[in-house]
């Protein structure tokens, strides 16, 4: 296992990675990790290793995978996951278990593939980005102890006073969509984290992002509308509009932006562009 690291949230799963580590120092020798204390210090781990270690294993939630795989993109090494987040979408997506034994048995056959990530104003996200809706459940999302629950208690209650944003496209085909919306998503994959898909079409390996644009709509729709999205079901309607895109410009009166689920302010003018097969994933 000399070139493999595994670099550790201890924020993720509760705070207690503990039992992950035990089990790995059990079945591995003398395993290279590293448990993160900060972005700037997984960054620095990861490029002193970076000459030695050919398989880089996140072991977190949807940003601790993103902070990971920015210091891979366009390069030949692997990105790995252990998924301990809250969502787990790209792992969901990219076919990661919480299963160690299955997790070392990929490392040792070391089969990957090549998959799109994008950009927005060159911040890297790899699975959903967004704002809007979203962009604010998480950030306030952020100020309880995360899980499933408090998520859900965040977003009913965001949703009853938010107020809907306003987008402006600048490429001209795009124009008839300028107007006010409850969110606006951009997917890589097809889901947020929690077998929520916001975009059941969408592909990590066809040089587009799904753009989702969701007005904001009646109670008496939303059943309507969690149904479709945790039965991959969601589609253009009357609320609900998708537009597959490889980069595409516009603005927007918020700064409230959530990249894989970690909350960020996004000044516009806002650019989003894909990176078609950047990423090395391990499979």
């Amino acid at each position: 296992m000399e070139k493999v690291a595994f670099i550790i949230n201890p924020f993720s799963a509760k705070k207690n990675y503990q039992p992950f580590l035990n089990e790995l120092k059990k079945k591995v020798n003398n395993p290279l990790y590293y448990v993160s204390e900060s972005i700037p210090g997984t960054d620095e781990f990861i490029q002193a290793h970076f000459e030695e270690v050919d398989i880089f294993v996140a072991i977190g939630g949807d940003g601790t995978i993103s902070t990971v795989a920015k210091n891979l993109i366009n390069t030949e090494k692997i990105l790995a996951i252990f998924p301990a987040g809250s969502g787990n979408g790209f792992s969901n997506e990219t076919q990661f278990s919480k299963n160690l034994d299955e997790l070392l048995a990929k490392i040792k056959i070391k089969n990957s593939r090549k998959i799109d990530t994008f950009t927005v104003n060159d911040r890297l996200s790899i699975n959903v980005s967004g704002t809007g809706f979203d962009g604010k459940v998480v950030k306030e999302f952020e100020k309880t102890s995360r899980g499933f629950k408090n998520y859900i208690k965040v977003s009913l209650k965001t949703f009853f006073n938010y107020k809907p944003i306003k987008v402006k496209f600048f490429d001209e085909e795009y124009q008839q969509y300028n107007g006010r919306y409850l969110m606006m998503n951009i997917a890589n994959t097809r889901q947020f984290g929690n077998n929520a898909y916001i975009a059941p079409k969408a592909s990590k390996s066809d040089g587009l992002v799904d753009m989702v644009l969701v007005k904001k709509f009646p109670l008496t729709y939303s059943a309507l509308f969690a149904f479709r999205m945790f039965t991959k079901r969601l589609k253009d309607d009357e609320y609900v509009t998708y537009l597959p895109v490889s980069e595409i410009s516009f603005k927007v009166n918020t700064k409230n932006w959530h990249l894989d689920g970690e909350f960020n302010k996004i000044k516009s003018p806002v650019h989003v562009k894909v990176q078609p097969a950047s990423l090395s994933i391990l499979i």
